[in-house]
């Protein structure tokens, strides 16, 4: 055999392999344009009308959640001034409590200040020039009392009575 007779041959057999492979994926095709086909005439008997249903649902629908919408929608603006309210409210109420306590505190220091010193001023005014007067009247007291008792002494005896003081130096 030559070498023409052979490549002859060989491209038959390629030309040959072609066409089967051609044939091959013609059926592939019909078979899955087959399948596709049965796809959708169920998606037209089955989905399509489910689906008709839900747009008509929707534009059935749609007034009603407009509603909903729009009311949702002024509930949360109500909602949001009247928490408005309360937060300025709650605010003012905080600020005004603080001032009363700030308030407070100032009187209470006052005060306290106040009853120091008016206790400064009754111990330089009162106790102490009591104590003076009650040290000094103790001071004359036993004076009197030392003088009292020497001459009752002096008076039944005629001896001198001895000084306290003199007793400790013996």
């Amino acid at each position: 055999m030559d070498k023409l007779s052979v490549f002859i041959a060989l491209t038959g057999l390629a030309v040959l392999l072609q066409a089967s492979v051609l044939v091959a994926m013609y059926l592939a095709m019909r078979k899955s344009g087959e399948r596709f086909e049965e796809l959708a005439t169920e998606f037209k008997t089955k989905l399509l009308p489910r689906l008709e249903q839900s747009q008509e649902m929707l534009v059935e629908m749609r007034p009603k959640l407009e509603v909903i919408v729009d009311n949702l929608e002024g509930a949360t603006t109500l909602f949001r001034s009247q928490i408005e309210r309360v937060d300025a409210t709650v605010t003012d109420a905080v600020d005004r409590a603080r001032l009363q306590i700030i308030r407070g505190d100032e009187l209470l220091t006052r005060t306290m200040d106040r009853v120091e010193q008016t206790t400064e001023m009754v111990q330089k005014t009162v106790v102490s020039p009591v104590r003076q007067i009650s040290g000094l009247m103790q001071g004359i007291t036993v004076g009197l009392e030392f003088l009292f008792a020497a001459r009752r002494r002096n008076g039944r005896r005629g001896e001198r009575t001895p000084v306290p003081q003199d007793e400790m130096f013996i």
